[in-house]
This record gives C-alpha cells, structure tokens and sequence, in this order.
C-alpha cells in the first residue's frame, strides 16, 4: 500500500503585502514631510534664554525690509488681517487661537507693532518666536 504525502512545500513568495507596507510608508512620509516644515522662511531670528511652548495655530512672518507673509505667503498687512480673521472664523477653540510672529532680526519695532496691534484688536494670542540661546 503506497501512501502519498500531502503536505507540499511551496517555495514561493507573495510580494503583495510587502509592497502595499511600502505604498503605506510612502504615503506616512508624503504627508508627514508637508507639515515639518512651518516657516519655510530662511529668516535670523533674534535669541533668548526663556522657554515658552504654545500651539501654533498662525505664523506671521516678518522681514527687515517691512515684507509680510501668512503662513509662508507673501502678502500685505491689510491681507494678512484678512487672513486671520478667515482662520479665526474657521476655528471652533477660539481660546486656543496663537499667532506666532517670525521676525527677522534688526526688523524695525513697528512693524511687530503693526502685528500686536491687529492680534490685539482680533483679541488673539500673539507671541514672539525666539532662537534659543546656544
């Protein structure tokens, strides 16, 4: 009486998984990559020794020559009102609303004013971000 074995070995490998884990990672990496980068401004920012940790919610950045950008656009101060109201009334944690200020270092005072002044009176949170001191 002659048995057979049906227990076979198969020597092939399924490549499915294995690249729809890698399309999964190249997605995480696309996405994740786009938010890194906040302030994409390559701007010398003045230095300082506190620590202060707020959500970013905003950025407003300002140059020395008086250019302004929101969120990394180049607009005018009048259309960077503009744009924070339309954030402000997108949002729905009106309390936890922070404008971070980017200025390069040696920008006239007023122009920081300028943007205090309009976080003031949007009553919004307005800090100042710094570079730490080395």
């Amino acid at each position: 009486m002659a048995l057979k074995k049906r227990n076979k070995v198969s020597a092939e490998f399924s490549m499915s998984s294995l690249t729809d884990i890698i399309f999964l990672l190249l997605i995480f990496f696309m996405l994740t990559s786009t938010l890194v980068s906040q302030n994409a401004l390559n701007l010398k920012l003045p230095s300082s020794s506190s620590k202060t940790v707020a959500p970013q919610s905003m950025s407003v950045s300002i140059e020395k020559e008086g250019r302004f950008y929101f969120n990394g656009k180049r607009m005018s101060l009048g259309e960077v009102e503009k744009g924070v109201r339309a954030a402000i009334r997108g949002t729905k944690d009106r309390q936890n609303l922070t404008a971070t200020i980017f200025a390069e270092m040696g920008t006239p005072v007023e122009y920081v004013v300028q943007v205090l002044d309009m976080a003031n009176r949007l009553k919004i949170q307005a800090i100042m971000a710094v570079e730490p001191v080395k």
